[in-house]
């Protein structure tokens, strides 16, 4: 791995812009605040005999890219790993209690499969607090839902890899930088947790557009971090002009790493460090608070799916991540951030 920890957390502050002010606080439990919180990002992961929080086996609508258990890996000490800040504790997750604090809400992921990873540990999490409650499960027009009828709680996942428009003109994939016009179910949620950021990188077959346009220009390629502080500011935008900030809390959720071989983040943490800051997040005038999970999960190398996502057969998976596992804490993080009412 080209680059350490503390560098790919610096990456993500130095890319979006470094959280500061009422406004926006960079652990992840900001906000209106006159002393520093915690900082959960900082610590280390201990063993825990009562981990896991859950179950594979507890939760019958987890896809199988992340069941490492049942697709054959042998060893399972990953499962019992707590992250343990270093000046502070980090509070239990209590599922009951989430879903009667979020009674009548609706929760929103918005992002790529990554999203799908912290969403779907989210699902497993609260459905083995309240195991005989009643739950049903839709996916209806790219929007799948969760819900738990008898508290009212819809968890919900929007699968939008790169927030901006990606539209097709006249068999051209055109991904326009600077709009986002085409239908979004993002308004009137109470909670938005966002994650973009893989996608970016892709090149080849991979990627899924085939020319960038911003404005009138239209572009081949350009730097990838350039295209996404361009796209980053035309959502910043869309969400200071569309979200109401007195009905919903906005989270962006740091870089998760990838641990495959050959990954290199060299070369785009000294691109960022090259340009001028973004200061995107720093310059909205609504408050968006960032789920700081990069440091705390790059430790974590052992919990990829490794071969043992899809049964081995969609080779080495070193981007998402083993349920239960990491993503587990990234939701232990935005529980703290909820119940300390950012």
């Amino acid at each position: 791995m080209g680059a350490t920890a503390a560098g790919i957390a610096l990456l993500m502050l130095l890319c979006l812009g470094q959280a500061h002010g009422d406004h926006h606080y960079p652990n992840g439990v900001g906000g209106a605040v006159k002393e520093k919180k915690c900082d959960y990002s900082q610590g280390r992961w201990v063993y825990s005999s009562s981990y896991p929080l859950y179950k594979s086996s507890d939760c019958p609508f987890l896809q199988s890219e992340f069941d490492c258990q049942k697709n054959g890996r042998p060893d399972n000490l990953y499962l019992k790993l707590r992250w343990q800040p270093t000046s502070c504790n980090l509070p239990s997750f209590n599922g009951i209690d989430f879903l009667r604090r979020n009674r009548g809400k609706r929760i929103m992921f918005v992002g790529d499969s990554l999203s799908l990873n912290q969403w779907q540990s989210l699902t497993c999490m609260l459905h083995t607090a309240v195991p005989k409650a009643a739950y049903s499960l839709r996916t209806w027009q790219g929007l799948s839902t969760f819900k738990f009828p008898a508290y009212n709680v819809s968890l919900m996942l929007w699968r939008d890899a790169l927030l901006v428009d990606l539209v097709n003109k006249n068999g051209t994939r055109v991904l326009k930088l600077d709009s986002i016009n085409s239908p979004k179910p993002w308004k009137g949620v109470d909670v938005l947790i966002f994650n973009s950021w893989h996608w970016w990188l892709h090149t080849g077959r991979q990627q899924p557009w085939d020319v960038l346009q911003y404005k009138r220009n239209t572009f081949k390629d350009m730097n990838r971090l350039i295209a996404y502080k361009l796209a980053l500011t035309t959502w910043a935008r869309w969400i200071d002009s569309n979200i109401d900030s007195s009905k919903t809390q906005v989270f962006f959720q740091g870089i998760s790493p990838d641990h495959s071989s050959g990954s290199d983040w060299n070369e785009p943490k000294a691109s960022c460090r090259g340009q001028t800051r973004a200061q995107v997040l720093s310059h909205m005038s609504k408050p968006v608070y960032l789920l700081n999970v990069t440091s705390l999960s790059q430790l974590r190398k052992d919990g990829h799916p490794s071969i043992y996502g899809y049964g081995g057969k969609r080779g080495n998976d070193c981007s998402h991540w083993c349920l239960p596992g990491v993503p587990d804490t990234w939701n232990q993080l935005l529980y703290a951030s909820l119940i300390h009412e950012i």
